[in-house]
């Protein structure tokens, strides 16, 4: 009788203990890291379609880390934080100016020397695009590294931080393509 007790006993703990593990990966799966597959071009050639990487949730972006969020059209994008709240975002020959500010974007450098004619970003001002002279408070703007087809702020204006799902700098797969990303 004593050991029929003493097997239920372990088979509970090993159930209690199962059931503790699992709530508590789902927990850190849902609040604070998560996996995504990029899917598309737009961020080429930093990440390339299939990539798997990992989602930080509890972060706050900052100016070029790579932003996971929730687009219009009801899919999650990845792109690139150019302008933060109260920025005034610009774009001639091909170079960034923020407040006016000219800034090096060093993830492009390989893009831009495959180019044969043109530029990777055409000319534009945040005023032109979004009508606003800064982004507005509570909201950022992005871009996809693949400037010539992404479609970023550009195209669908700024985002709310409400949309945000998070950020992310380690590609975990393919294995022979895991790296941090720049």
């Amino acid at each position: 009788m004593a050991e029929k007790t003493k097997r239920k006993n372990e088979l509970w703990e090993w159930t209690k203990a199962l059931l503790i593990a699992v709530a508590l990966a789902g927990v850190i799966r849902y609040f604070i890291f998560a996996p995504i597959l990029v899917n598309g071009s737009s961020m080429m050639p930093t990440l390339k379609n299939g990539d798997r990487m990992i989602v930080n949730k509890l972060v706050k972006p900052k100016r070029f880390d790579i932003v996971i969020f929730h687009a219009p059209e009801g899919k999650d994008y990845i792109k690139r934080v150019i302008g933060l709240p109260g920025d005034k975002i610009e774009y001639k020959n091909d170079v960034l100016y923020i407040n006016g500010k000219a800034y090096k974007e060093p993830y492009l450098d390989k893009y831009k020397s495959q180019l044969t004619e043109g530029t990777l970003t055409q000319d534009f001002t945040l005023k032109e695009i979004t009508g606003k002279e800064r982004v507005p408070k509570g909201q950022i703007f992005v871009l996809g590294d693949n400037r010539r087809f992404s479609k970023d702020s550009r195209y669908i204006g700024t985002i709310p931080l409400s949309k945000m799902v998070g950020e992310t700098k380690f590609v975990f797969w393919p294995l022979k393509d895991a790296h941090i990303v720049k």
